[in-house]
Order: C-alpha cells, then sequence, then structure tokens
C-alpha cells in the first residue's frame, strides 16, 4: 500500500525520498470489506484517509432511512469529514466502503506535524483543498439548478470509471433524484 502512495505523492510534487518515507512512516494500513464503516454519524473524524484500493462513500441518513450521498472517493484520492475532523466534534455523515476497499491512516495529531514539517506536503495539501472548495461549490450548483438529465450527464462526465462499480441507488442518491427517474433518463438514453 504504501508503494501506491509514494507513487501518486511523486506525481503530485516535489517530495523527496526522506519526505515519502517520513510520510508513509506514520501511516496505519487498514482493509475494509464491502460496507464497512471507517466512520459513523455522532463519531469524531481522527482520521486523514488515502484510499489505495477500492472506493468509499460519505453519505447521511434521513430519519425515515433515505441516504443522501454526498460524495465518493476511488482510488488515489483522500477523504475525510473535514468539519469533524478540524473541529474535533461529532460528524454529522457516514464513511463506508462500497466496495472491498484498502486504506491509509494518518491520526490528525501526525498529519499536522507532517504539514508543518514538510513544505510540499504543506503545498499540495492547499492546493488540494482549493481543489476540494471549487468541486464542491460546482457539485452544490449542479445539485441546486440543473434538471435530473442534467445531474447525469455531469455524473458521466465526471465519474465514467465510476459507472459500473456503483449500484443504480447510490447513483441516484449522489445524483438526489429517485432510482425511478433515474431508471427513466437512462432508458431515454438507449
Amino acid at each position: 500500500m504504501i508503494n501506491d502512495l509514494e507513487k501518486y505523492l511523486c506525481l503530485q510534487g516535489s517530495f523527496s525520498k526522506n519526505d515519502l518515507y517520513r510520510i508513509s512512516s506514520l501511516a496505519v494500513e487498514k482493509k475494509l470489506s464491502r460496507n464497512e464503516f471507517l466512520l459513523h454519524d455522532g463519531e469524531v473524524c481522527r482520521h486523514k484517509i488515502f484510499i489505495v484500493k477500492g472506493l468509499l462513500r460519505t453519505f447521511g441518513m434521513t430519519q425515515d432511512g433515505n441516504e443522501h450521498i454526498l460524495k465518493f472517493s476511488p482510488e488515489n484520492t483522500w477523504t475525510l469529514e473535514k468539519e469533524s475532523y478540524d473541529q474535533q466534534t461529532p460528524a454529522r455523515v457516514n464513511i463506508s466502503a462500497v466496495e472491498p476497499s484498502e486504506v491509509l491512516l494518518w491520526t490528525k495529531p501526525d498529519f499536522e506535524r507532517l504539514i508543518e514539517e514538510l513544505p510540499p506536503l504543506k503545498r499540495y495539501t492547499e492546493k488540494f483543498t482549493a481543489q476540494n472548495i471549487y468541486s464542491s461549490s460546482q457539485r452544490l450548483l449542479t445539485t441546486l439548478s440543473a434538471t435530473p438529465e442534467e445531474k447525469y450527464e455531469n455524473f458521466i462526465q465526471t465519474y465514467p470509471q465510476l459507472l459500473l462499480r456503483l449500484p443504480l441507488k447510490m447513483i441516484a442518491a449522489y445524483l438526489g433524484i429517485s432510482l425511478r427517474t433515474l431508471d427513466r433518463i437512462r432508458h431515454a438514453q438507449l
């Protein structure tokens, strides 16, 4: 798992071998089975998570049992529940594996120390955070203003590699539309 992280980081910035060793030495490897949770609603998010293999989802549940998926995190991406992590308060969402997954975890104190001590990691995390803000703004705008057809087309354009990996009900939960509406849209495209 560590080799995959190091390859990924080398593509993202100019990390020395020592930087890569320091980052990877503080990572904890974890394998997740399908539907296994890394974070439950009400728990404090204590880790930065890098997905080496597999696919995670971040989602909330309504009282009537409906799932609202905020994001998918495939391999070579990072995830966490930012508000809970930053403020060390209970999370309002869950993070679980959609499929068997392998992840690397860093505790908040360890990752913050790495950011302070490694300028390339600090630059990378700042760039990554900015990209997440832009993506979140775009997702919010699409969610609020796009038609169901436009939402699905945007999903296809943004995540073509996930179409065959996700059950339709999860795609519908991500798009904020019913499974029936998603089926109608897909059949109209045939």
